[in-house]
């Protein structure tokens, strides 16, 4: 089961999920409901899978909460930690499906609707989503020409975080592009501080660090070919791509510790070496979700003591957007269809987005949630980037492969490029590697 992209939130802030747990989000009072009537849902219960734990299942139970004071629908959450496929799985066989579930991946989506698991969105959720969704979202939540996954929460995995404080004493400013910030990073550990930590530890930050350099240096059609595996890893830009990511992978003046500090970091710590306490690095590449970490362990103050900017361009290439998100789905074995299309339709309002917006650690594609929804200027910022991007987005690559290729620990994808962070020498021989491994996980 491969990762589902924003799963470095929900293990840093809550630890291992707890299945089975429930939170309820029951009615209270009139108003008008997700499909313009009033209390339609009264008296009806309707549950929700997905893998959120912690304060990420908090927050989302205040948005079930809306929906409830809508509806009013008593809505039961609970919680399938990171192996959705095999718990939902479990659920259908036992004869206890949830009527929605909050899809963490592209290639899980899938897997789902060819296994017959799905129910087809409504033509007034598609309408919805064509309104407030670049098309790219829609395609992403789409198998067969058939829509299925509305996507609710997105992560922006374009960013890189910073220390102001060790910028400024380095006299160091953003980069705007690769070399930039490769060149910056070298100014900032000749002043004492190293440049980059990097989280080695698990694979999954190391394939997105490849995706950013990828999408910028090969462009948007490559990436899709190399997405679907329609072009082999042995491909030139591969190659390429690896040994530009090489360049920072191999340099010790780069990255704390070097590679075998890293391959001992976990993505936790990579957020604390740049802003605890104890100051190890002045930079850490990932999502926007970096700021929950800084804010809620941390206690450091986003904009202040922690800033980012975009991943830089590479090559000449456009400045990539790399994004992760949660779909909801409805699934045909669920008991209550009619509630679960109309919580699928209030997931696709701005006023939904808007709930979890104000209380932090999210952000929406849905282009139509007002930048004053967010609570601070950083995820503001954040949130207009990857809606800007419109149809130039594009989903985790790792997310979209088999979990045996890209999400599962200790093999493919991510073993492989670990194997590469320890000793990056060999581009084209890390690329043979990634091929025989993707052809084995795909199928050819």
């Amino acid at each position: 089961m491969r990762r589902p992209s924003v799963r470095h939130t929900r293990a840093a802030l809550s630890g291992a999920a707890v299945l089975g747990l429930a939170l309820s989000a029951t009615a209270c009072g009139g108003g008008a409901s997700a499909g313009g009537g009033k209390q339609e849902l009264s008296g009806q219960t309707l549950t929700v899978a997905g893998v959120w734990t912690g304060v990420e299942q908090t927050n989302f139970k205040k948005v079930l909460d809306g929906f409830s004071e809508k509806t009013g629908a008593k809505v039961v959450f609970s919680s399938t930690g990171d192996n959705v496929s095999t718990v939902v799985g479990s659920q259908i066989e036992g004869g206890n499906a949830p009527d929605v579930v909050m899809v963490p991946q592209v290639g899980v989506l899938q897997q789902f609707a060819k296994k017959g698991w799905l129910a087809p969105l409504s033509a007034e959720i598609g309408a919805e989503a064509k309104q407030n969704f670049a098309q790219v979202w829609k395609d992403y939540g789409t198998v067969d020409k058939t829509y299925y996954g509305l996507y609710f929460k997105a992560s922006h995995k374009s960013t890189v975080w910073y220390s102001p404080e060790a910028f400024s004493q380095a006299g160091v400013k953003p980069a705007k592009t690769y070399q930039e910030m490769l060149k910056s990073g070298r100014t900032l550990s000749d002043s004492g501080v190293p440049a980059f930590s990097v989280a080695g530890e698990a694979g999954w930050p190391l394939t997105d660090w490849f995706e950013n350099i990828y999408l910028s240096q090969a462009g948007q059609e490559k990436y899709d070919q190399l997405a679907a595996h329609k072009i082999p890893w042995t491909d030139p830009s591969v190659v390429k791509a690896l040994t530009t990511l090489g360049k920072l992978f191999g340099d010790k003046n780069l990255v704390a510790g070097g590679g075998s500090g890293a391959l001992r970091t976990d993505f936790p710590e990579s957020v604390q070496q740049v802003f605890g306490a104890e100051q190890k690095a002045a930079m850490v590449y990932e999502g926007d979700f970096v700021s929950a970490l800084v804010t809620d362990e941390l206690h450091k103050k986003v904009g202040e003591d922690a800033k980012f900017f975009p991943f830089p361009s590479v090559d000449g290439g456009k400045a990539p957007v790399v994004s992760g998100g949660d779909a909801a789905v409805v699934l045909k074995a669920g008991k209550n269809k009619k509630a679960a299309m109309e919580l699928v339709k209030y997931l696709g309002t701005p006023e939904a987005s808007a709930i979890w917006a104000k209380a932090g650690g999210y952000i929406s594609p849905n282009k139509k949630v007002p930048a004053s929804a967010y609570h601070d200027e950083v995820t503001r910022n954040a949130a207009k980037s990857l809606t800007g991007a419109g149809n130039s987005v594009r989903f985790d690559m790792s997310d979209q492969a088999p979990a045996a290729f890209g999400g599962t620990q200790g093999a493919g994808e991510w073993k492989l490029l670990q194997d590469f962070l320890r000793d990056p020498s060999d581009p084209k021989g890390t690329a043979q590697k990634l091929e025989a491994a993707a052809a084995k996980a795909y199928g050819k």
